[in-house]
């Protein structure tokens, strides 16, 4: 007989769990010498796992290992944390604002009340802002060109986060009127905004070409920008032509293609990503297995490919291996089944290896901070288009009056660039401060900090043999009696 899983939510019962069974976050230092525990139980529903894994990476902290065990109606989750230098995470404000905020993600709050007296990264979503979203195919200058045209527009730019992929480009842009400060939500304004800014990714854009270009006025509630990069990418099917290695494009062209790959082998110049699939009858699940290089957020961008393609965690395993992360997850899609046909399992093969490598930054990585002002991202794009080179990613913002941001630049070809002759080329027209922080082309090891410990070769490492499933399910009862304590 045909055991058919479909589970079945009520809506009223699981607010009926939630009050009697608030979340309890548990904030663990004793354990472990190395790293702080973080162990969540709470009612389980659809997307609470990219909740919990959302609050910790915006934070810049690394998860350097995570079980979870999620199945039926209850959600635990053990994770491995330090902060960015490989220290536990001590300080008592940030704490507690972690603890408010796991609950906050699962009660679906948005205001946090906390005390923490440290600067946070750029904006992950703004509210209040108007906000640009374009996605097209990638080319030099086009990154220059559009916002070229936003400040001759008199559009300010509050933040913005631009990412290249397989000769595809996707930028999200927030923006506000510099005359008034405020957002842009006159539809008129908006539609000649959007028209002119059409015209630009049409440019140089063969006929049928995919594009879209859309501005929205300020909402009560936004998807993360993070997330919405990864959604634009995987609706403008990013995944599905892959250039050859040491081709393709970043913001100006350039930059470092991937291509396709499983288990078989890997093409000159790619990062050994590895994503596979098979089914545990015995269980009822899908079981998906990736091996990458390891690096920061990448555990955000799994899981949230998983979860907006519709698929559920159940139980997973997550640890890094030298240079090298694993991950294993038992999933099946949210209507119950298990990814049975071929051509499924294709697709999210691929889904996800472009999610795991869409982030990988190539070329030159540049911290800016100077005076915020009108077409600031404008001239700063044109310093590098004008001196050859292109943006493969950006992701810039404001802090008070002053704009912070990070470009991963190469020349047109992908290739490294001269560090003091960028430098000097910025300084000289925009001032303030410009810092190298990676002179190495592409994602290397070294530069990564979410491993505990360094490969010495530069290769990626053999595929273990052995599974982490066996190692979740021995895990399992431990983790249980350890929920059993939690207190806030």
């Amino acid at each position: 007989m045909e055991i058919d899983y479909r589970p079945h939510f009520n809506s009223e019962f699981e607010l009926l769990i939630e009050r009697i069974h608030p979340p309890r976050v548990c904030i663990d230092n004793d354990t472990c010498q190395d790293c702080t525990l973080v162990k969540v139980d709470s009612a389980n529903k659809h997307g609470i796992l990219l909740d919990m894994v959302q609050v910790l990476t915006d934070l810049d902290l690394v998860i350097s290992k995570s079980y979870i065990c999620s199945d039926g109606g209850w959600f635990m989750d053990v994770f491995h944390v330090t902060d960015q230098l490989g220290n536990k995470i001590t300080d008592e404000s940030l704490i507690h604002y972690i603890q408010q905020a796991l609950c906050a993600s699962r009660r679906g709050k948005k205001e946090l009340q906390t005390c923490l007296g440290r600067e946070m990264s750029t904006r992950h979503v703004s509210t209040e802002d108007t906000a640009l979203e374009m996605t097209g195919t990638d080319r030099p200058g086009l990154l220059s060109e559009i916002s070229a045209v936003l400040a001759e527009l008199g559009c300010h730019v509050t933040a913005a986060e631009a990412w290249t992929h397989n000769t595809r480009a996707a930028c999200i842009i927030y923006v506000e009127d510099e005359t008034t400060g405020r957002s842009i939500t006159d539809s008129a304004r908006l539609a000649h905004i959007q028209e002119l800014l059409e015209n630009v990714v049409d440019a140089h854009q063969q006929m049928g070409e995919r594009k879209s270009v859309r501005l929205t006025p300020p909402a009560a509630s936004r998807t993360h920008t993070e997330r919405r990069l990864h959604q634009l990418m995987l609706a403008d099917r990013d995944y599905e032509k892959c250039s050859s290695c040491g081709d393709g494009g970043g913001y100006g062209g350039g930059g470092s293609g991937v291509v396709y790959r499983n288990e078989k082998g890997h093409g000159k110049g790619c990062d050994g990503t590895i994503v596979t699939i098979e089914n545990c009858e015995e269980k009822g699940y899908s079981v998906v297995n990736m091996r990458s290089r390891d690096r920061p957020k990448l555990l955000f961008d799994t899981v949230c490919t998983l979860t907006d393609m519709q698929y559920v965690v159940f139980h997973a395993a997550i640890s890094s291996m030298g240079s090298i992360a694993v991950q294993e997850y038992y999933i099946r899609h949210k209507n119950g089944c298990t990814l049975d046909l071929e051509t499924e399992r294709r697709r999210v093969i691929q889904c996800l290896t472009a999610a795991i490598e869409r982030r990988v930054s190539h070329g030159l990585k540049l911290d800016v901070s100077t005076r915020d002002r009108l077409g600031l991202l404008s001239d700063i794009t044109r310093v590098f288009r004008e001196n050859g080179l292109t943006v493969t990613r950006a992701d810039i913002g404001t802090r008070g009056e002053r704009a912070v941001g990070s470009f991963y630049v190469t020349d047109v070809s992908g290739n490294n660039v001269n560090p003091d002759m960028v430098i000097e080329v910025i300084r000289q027209e925009i001032g303030g401060t410009v810092l190298v922080v990676n002179k190495s082309s592409g994602w290397s090891p070294e530069n990564s900090t979410s491993s505990t410990t360094r490969s010495k070769g530069n290769g990626v490492e053999d595929r273990p043999r052995f599974s982490l499933g066996s190692l979740l399910w021995s895990r399992l009862e431990q983790l249980s009696s350890n929920f059993g304590v939690i207190k806030l």
